[in-house]
């Protein structure tokens, strides 16, 4: 009797807000629209949106998804290394204050607090990212404020830490939904051959990865219903940015099996 009852639970919500303390954090996390002689630059808020539309397709089993997927996971990865090395060279800035003199942090007296909507793990871990740049920009400003960098180290190491983040919401942006999935792929049919020309300027797809042998550690589980449509151009309201679709596409970094 007892293994029939059932409870009507509903699903689980939690409320997730991110802080931001400067100016250049909350600049990557919005983007820049496109205004008339200037490029828009997307954002991580966008970074998300895009993250989402991969989700989507590693669900329908598109391997070029799944590449895309794990392409953006190993960025995140070198890019979290990437912002770890400034903070140790700053770290060796910071080390030469006199012992006499101590500094507490510099927060804004005005942070601004953004509710969070991420449906991926890759996008709170880009989120990551941006609350350490945030944490290293105070940092700089600091250290600049009390003469230990002069101006143009503080506006070469904030313009390096915010291109990490750049360069990762730029590799999102070559993105593009085969609308191939593996069996089509084993079919060898029209679709799987549409897809190869698609991404045919960004190389060939990684073999494991096209047999599904080797795929993101947060790759979502595929779709158990019917093939929902989806359409690349589906855009949220409000998005207009540069696509690095225009720019002459490049093979796409190398995925290497772990041993």
């Amino acid at each position: 009797m007892a293994d029939n009852f059932q409870l009507n639970i509903g699903s689980l919500r939690s409320s997730v807000n991110l802080t931001l303390h400067t100016h250049h954090a909350s600049r990557l996390w919005f983007g820049r629209q496109r205004t008339e002689g200037k490029p828009g630059m997307i954002g991580l808020s966008g970074f998300a949106n895009i993250l989402n539309r991969i989700k989507r397709g590693c669900e329908q089993d598109d391997p070029y998804s799944d590449w895309f997927l794990l392409l953006i996971e190993e960025k995140i990865e070198s890019s979290e290394q990437e912002m770890t090395d400034i903070d140790n060279r700053l770290d060796e800035v910071m080390a030469s204050l006199p012992a006499m003199l101590s500094i507490g942090q510099n927060l804004s007296v005005q942070p601004v607090t953004l509710p969070l909507f991420l449906s991926t793990p890759l996008a709170f871990k880009a989120v990551y990212l941006l609350t350490a740049y945030d944490e290293l920009v105070r940092r700089i400003l600091l250290a600049s404020h009390v003469g230990l960098i002069d101006n143009h180290a503080k506006g070469q190491w904030l313009d390096e830490g915010a291109a990490i983040l750049r360069r990762l919401f730029g590799l999102s942006q070559r993105y593009k939904f085969s609308g191939a999935s593996r069996g089509d792929f084993a079919a060898k049919n029209a679709r799987s051959e549409l897809a190869r020309g698609m991404y045919a300027p960004f190389g060939e797809i990684p073999q494991d990865i096209l047999e599904g042998t080797r795929k993101s550690k947060f790759a979502p589980a595929l779709s158990t219903g019917p093939a929902s449509t989806f359409n690349e151009d589906d855009q949220d309201e409000g998005e207009d940015f540069i696509s690095m679709d225009t720019a002459p596409a490049t093979p796409l970094p190398r995925t290497e099996p772990e041993e």
